[in-house]
């Protein structure tokens, strides 16, 4: 789509549309799909942008927890027994591969490997 054509087309949608969309683009042009609704311990691999980043301290095991926005669905990335990761960061744009579940009905994958990545 051209620039002037993308621009007209966006005109009657929200920021928030127009940013959910070029994530779904960047996604899509690295070869992932968006996670549906009901996918439940499977295998997936998503990209998108680190929206959040947050440290669980626990007595015993701490947690890194990212979220992802891949355009339609906020992912949880949990690292298990990990403090900071260099790259893993608000704004940073990752692919991951993992499983895929839902505690609580919230999507998450445990321990994903990781990937930074150019949006484009």
């Amino acid at each position: 789509m051209t620039t002037l054509l993308r621009r007209l087309v966006d005109l009657g949608r929200s920021d928030d549309d127009v940013a959910a969309g070029e994530l779904r683009e960047a996604a899509s042009a690295h070869g992932c799909r968006p996670v549906q609704p009901d996918t439940d311990r499977e295998i997936v691999t998503v990209a998108g942008a680190i929206a959040a980043v947050t440290l669980r301290p626990r007595a015993t095991v701490p947690a890194l927890v990212a979220t992802l926005d891949d355009g339609s669905l906020a992912i949880q990335l949990v690292w298990l027994g990990r403090r900071r990761i260099a790259g893993i960061e608000p704004g940073a744009y990752v692919k991951v591969h993992g499983l895929l579940c839902r505690p609580g009905g919230v999507p998450t994958i445990y321990n994903p490997a990781y990937e930074l990545m150019p949006r484009g």
